[in-house]
């Protein structure tokens, strides 16, 4: 059929309903990243000293849940089919992905199974001190989500380079992934000693404060993976991709805490370079005419 016999409202409908079904592809990562973050909190209930594979299986849902996560973002940007029901359902699949599951995680294997001691008393004392931290950890990581959705154009506290993307503040997926790193590193046998609860929970509420501060984090945004680039970088992803498939323990767990040491490091790097830079000179006084 010749174009003039064809009706005029023919391919206005049918761009609006591929428009309206290319919604679903984000939407289904982000659904996914939902769904491992229920994973990892029922094998989170389900762990215990005698089967400690459940923690493991916890942490490596929370790592899959953060590839998606990069996923639905990316993918909306490059289908042109962002939304503001895109993002609001975002940031409530990463409340359950990376708020609550890293938070129970985090307290079912390291504090839930504190062996006793004559002194009870300080094991109580730990186990309060743990249960502190998780919960502010979620209240931390959904702290950062809210400030993220409402602010334009935010500015770290210690400024970097020029034309590089950061974060103002460590993004939750990073908080969730460095508890997710160091169970794996365990390959999920829980904390028992009182000492090593103490270690923990300060992790905990580290990884806290920096999701809640205003120091940088590189973004990783200003990457295009539609742009051509040398040989070499396919290398090295492909040596990614092999350690995390061989080595997965190690070089994740070497990964989350280089990326959150990143940010301490960029801030003390900031202040020292303050303290030790002239003071301005004073302005000369014009004498009056």
């Amino acid at each position: 059929m010749t174009a003039e016999y064809r009706r005029a409202d023919d391919r206005p409908p049918r761009s609006r309903r591929f428009r309206r079904g290319i919604y679903l592809l984000p939407s289904l990562f982000t659904t996914l990243n939902m769904a491992l973050g229920y994973y990892a909190l029922y094998h989170s209930i389900l762990g215990s000293a005698a089967e400690p594979w459940h923690y493991d299986n916890a942490a490596k849902a929370i790592g899959f849940a953060i590839i998606f996560d990069g996923l639905d973002g990316r993918i909306a940007r490059m289908t042109n089919t962002e939304s503001d029901f895109g993002r609001e359902f975002d940031s409530l699949a990463d409340v359950i992905t990376f708020g609550v599951a890293p938070a129970l995680l985090a307290w079912m294997w390291g504090f839930r199974l504190l062996a006793p001691l004559n002194g009870a008393d300080l094991i109580a004392r730990v186990v309060q001190l743990g249960a502190i931290a998780t919960f502010l950890f979620l209240v931390a990581g959904a702290s950062r989500l809210a400030r993220f959705n409402i602010q334009v154009n935010p500015q770290p506290s210690n400024p970097g380079r020029p034309g590089k993307k950061y974060f103002v503040g460590m993004p939750i997926p990073a908080g969730a992934g460095v508890i997710a790193a160091i169970v794996h590193f365990t390959d999920g046998v829980p904390v028992t000693s009182w000492w090593m609860g103490l270690i923990w929970a300060a992790l905990v509420f580290a990884t806290a404060y920096l999701m809640i501060s205003t120091w940088r984090f590189y973004s990783f945004k200003d990457i295009d993976f539609r742009s051509r680039r040398p040989f070499w970088v396919v290398v090295i992803v492909a040596g990614v991709i092999a350690c995390i498939r061989y080595f997965s323990e190690y070089f994740l767990f070497f990964l989350a805490l280089f990326y959150m040491l990143s940010g301490v490091l960029a801030r003390l790097m900031y202040i020292l370079r303050r303290r030790g830079s002239p003071p301005p000179p004073p302005l000369e006084a014009t004498p009056a005419p």
